[in-house]
This record gives C-alpha cells, sequence and structure tokens, in this order.
C-alpha cells in the first residue's frame, strides 16, 4: 500500500464513484482540479464494452467536465491489447456492438461474420445487438476448440431508477451452459485490465490507485493485480456490507470529496 500523497495516477470507476446516473457526486470535479494542480493524473475505467470512450467523453460533457477521449479506458480497448500481444491482426468471432466492432477493426483486427471462416478467437463483449445465431456460431466455434475471451464478466448494467439489463456475464453462463467452456475474462476484476492499462500509458503499479464503490469489481481489481485499492462509499458499498466483507481496501473513504480534502491537507 503506498501513501495516497505518492500515488501519480488515480483510475477511476465512472457510475458511483464520479456519478450518480446522470448527475455529478459532490465534490468530484474539485478532485480532479486538485489532481492538476498536485500533477498527477487520472483516467476512467469502465467495464462497460457495449460503447466506447467517445461515448463517456460526451457524457462527461454534458456533466460539465471536458476531457480528452484517451483519458477513458474500456474493457473493450483493453480485450484489443491483450490480443494484439496474443497475435496481432487476428482473425475474431466478435459478439459486440458497432462501436464495439469498430474498435477492433481499428485496432487491426479481421472480423469474421460467420461460418464461412475459421476465427483465431472468439470474443464476447457486451452485445446489446445479440441474435441467436451469434451466439450458435459462437458456441459452434468455442466447442471446437477456438480460444474464447469476455471483455468483462458483469452480470447486469445499471440503468436509471435502480434498473438493470443483462450483461456480458448472463451471456458468459448461456455459452456456458451450452458449451461446458468458461472464457478468459480481461476486465475488471482481472488483473489484466490493469496489466493492458499500464502498458498503454506507461505507469509502474506501484504508481496507480483504482478508486471505486464496488467492492467485487473495484476493489477485488485492486487485489488481483496489486495495486492501492481506495473505496468510497458514495455508490452500492455501505460502510456496514464493507465490514462485512473479505475483500478488503486500502483505504476507505465517504466520497472523492473527502480524497480531495486529505490530498489537499497532505499536498
Amino acid at each position: 500500500m503506498k501513501n495516497i500523497e505518492d500515488i501519480k495516477c488515480f483510475v477511476l470507476d465512472m457510475d458511483g464513484t464520479f456519478y450518480l446516473g446522470n448527475e455529478l457526486i459532490d465534490g468530484s470535479l474539485d478532485f480532479l482540479e486538485t489532481l492538476k494542480s498536485q500533477k498527477k493524473e487520472f483516467l476512467f475505467l469502465t467495464n462497460n464494452s457495449s460503447k466506447n470512450k467517445y461515448a463517456y467523453v460526451d457524457k462527461l460533457k454534458n456533466l460539465g467536465l471536458e476531457i480528452d477521449a484517451d483519458r477513458v479506458f474500456t474493457s473493450g480497448e483493453a480485450t484489443t491489447i491483450y490480443l494484439n500481444k496474443e497475435k496481432p491482426g487476428a482473425k475474431v468471432f466478435l459478439l459486440g456492438t458497432k462501436l464495439l466492432e469498430e474498435e477492433f477493426i481499428k485496432s487491426g483486427f479481421k472480423l469474421i461474420k460467420d461460418r464461412s471462416e475459421d476465427p483465431d478467437f472468439v470474443v464476447l463483449g457486451f452485445d446489446t445487438t445479440l441474435t441467436y445465431d451469434k451466439l450458435w456460431t459462437a458456441c459452434d466455434f468455442i466447442r471446437e476448440g477456438v480460444e474464447y475471451i469476455a471483455t468483462h464478466p458483469d452480470f447486469n448494467c445499471p440503468l436509471e431508477d435502480s434498473k438493470f439489463m443483462p450483461d456480458a456475464g448472463a451471456m458468459i453462463e448461456f455459452i456456458e451452459a451450452s458449451t461446458d467452456k468458461r472464457p478468459y475474462i480481461v476486465g475488471k476484476p482481472n488483473r489484466t485490465i490493469i496489466d493492458s492499462l499500464c502498458e498503454k500509458y506507461g505507469y509502474k503499479k506501484e504508481d496507480v490507485a483504482m478508486v471505486g464503490d464496488r467492492l467485487y469489481t473495484d476493489i477485488k481489481t485492486g487485489e488481483n493485480a496489486g495495486i492501492t485499492s481506495i473505496l468510497v462509499l458514495s455508490g452500492e458499498t455501505t460502510i456496514d456490507s464493507y465490514n462485512n466483507s473479505k475483500i478488503n481496501a486500502d483505504y476507505v473513504y465517504p466520497s472523492l470529496k473527502e480524497i480531495n480534502e486529505e490530498l489537499m491537507a497532505r499536498g
């Protein structure tokens, strides 16, 4: 665990950490201003692979924060970095949205659309355009032994008014029921997403902290990747649920506002 004032890059979860729904959490913008004044960096990290970074840039702009797209890192982009290390320019059967398809094409992969060619990888993202034929084809390839990757394991994606929609994790369960196979998962809480982030931005792990409101994704990522973890109680996790959990954060704060106050006091 590193002293909080010595962290060089704060990797921020979004919903529940920086904003809730369509409202900024109090103190979020002040926190970023303090990082800037102290010459520290920040990145936004999301497991949601149905969107690309530009969609999040637009959302943040609507909330009053204008940032460069390179400040947002998604599980989709992390997956392209991982696969490019495994086999650059590979043929991929992708279960994903148009935006995720564009991410893969931009990264040099050839997308296989049907059973007429054999892919090097089957990649499952948060596919809100999912069809039965896509699932069927993916299952055929996976049974035949094609390497199977998933961008992230979340079962549900939170919506407004405490509602949810099925996410990639639910699709993983469908495919396992048919093939008895599970994927290699890149996104939170697995270390690969942090490995990919550090590779892209050139950070050392000891200089990075994961900040988030979910124990089983954000804080578990800190444990798995060997980086400092900071829990904020502004979203899903309450202090009671944290005290009853076996997942431990290095630091616990009510919100980004209190992290900002500590950085200012120590800076």
